[in-house]
């Protein structure tokens, strides 16, 4: 009889943002059911309650370690280790995917607090107590959990859910097939993140629509014999515009990065200034600077088009500076725009 198995998935969240949909994706293409807290709706219990009900009912617990450990509870022990000790009290299969080289993990991702460092590390340690591997990106997570589910698997066969033509009564069928409802939504929303844009953007400029873009420049003007700074603007189409900056937001990237791309961008239209009636008796054109304003246009466009996105960052746990990069839309857009075609 074939079964689905219920996975707990326990792990920090704002830093292992993308491991947990890397995680759920391999979870989901093993048939399995993944159980988190973000998938829950809001509950009148209090959340430890509702948390171990949650791991009571799933077959297999798999807990994600990375460079944070997390928000804690009054003792200051974190929910996430809280969620590995219940799990392990209970006799849960557990399997624990830590961070080969923790000490790589970029500093916005990692605990800068000293104890809270020491807390972490003694939680690695304690999760050797069972089944441990480990990976060192989002990609080689996904595979690693795929692998290692198949032998936690088979070396620990659970209860699981049947499929509804198994099913022994009425009401089996009815969960059984809300529980594939529920997967098969799950999988689709995972795929429509990557290639759709959000919803209500329809009607918002971009593609090969236009928008004029400010900047300023510095030119020799041989008819007064002097050097002066000048205005002006090109009208450019939202792909080029974003064909300059998404390479630099692959691995994120700053403003003043952005800023650099769009400059350079401008720099090789600077031809359409010698056929402008205006500037066409200039000379030796340089600096080109994009405007604030268009930046912040250009910003705020593509960042309501779902391509792009913030991540807040520290630098060298002391200087915080605003961080941008590509949201799963955004790269899937940049390839289509980019990738050498046969």
């Amino acid at each position: 009889m074939d079964k689905r198995y219920q996975v707990f998935v326990s792990s920090t969240y704002e830093d292992l943002q993308d491991e947990r949909k890397e995680v759920m994706q391999a979870l989901l293409e093993l048939d399995c059911i993944p159980a988190g807290m973000e998938l829950f709706p809001a509950s009148n219990d209090d959340q430890w309650t509702l948390i171990k009900r949650v791991i009571d009912d799933c077959d297999y617990y798999l807990l994600v370690i990375g460079g944070k450990y997390g928000s804690t509870n009054e003792d200051g022990i974190s929910y996430t280790q809280m969620e590995f000790k219940y799990a392990l009290e209970t006799g849960k299969p557990i399997i624990s995917f830590l961070h080969k080289s923790p000490e790589s993990i970029p500093s916005g991702k990692s605990e800068q607090d000293q104890e809270k460092k020491k807390k972490l590390e003694q939680f690695r340690e304690l999760t050797k107590k069972k089944l441990i591997k480990y990976w060192d990106s989002s990609e080689n997570l996904g595979s690693v959990v795929s692998r290692s589910m198949v032998r936690l698997i088979k070396d620990f066969p659970a209860e699981g859910w049947v499929k509804s033509n198994s099913a022994i009564d009425e009401l089996s069928l009815q969960e059984i097939s809300r529980l594939q409802k529920e997967n098969n939504d799950l999988k689709l929303r995972l795929q429509a993140v990557a290639t759709e844009p959000p919803e209500g953007s329809a009607n918002f400029s971009k593609g090969e629509d236009t928008v004029s873009i400010s900047f300023t420049f510095n030119a020799y003007d041989p008819y007064n014999d002097e050097y002066g700074k000048f205005n002006s603007c090109f009208d450019l189409t939202w792909n080029s515009l974003f064909k300059a900056i998404a390479p630099d937001m692959i691995d994120e990237c700053t403003e003043k990065d952005m800023i650099d791309a769009l400059d350079e961008l401008l720099v090789q239209y600077q031809y359409k200034l010698h056929r402008n009636a205006r500037f066409g008796g200039l000379e030796d054109f340089s600096n080109i600077h994009i405007s604030q304003e268009s930046f912040n246009l250009i910003r705020v466009q593509f960042k309501a088009l779902g391509m792009i996105c913030l991540t807040p960052k520290r630098k060298n746990g002391k200087f915080a500076q605003t961080y941008w990069s590509l949201t799963p839309y955004g790269d899937y857009i940049m390839t289509q725009l980019l990738a050498i075609r046969q």
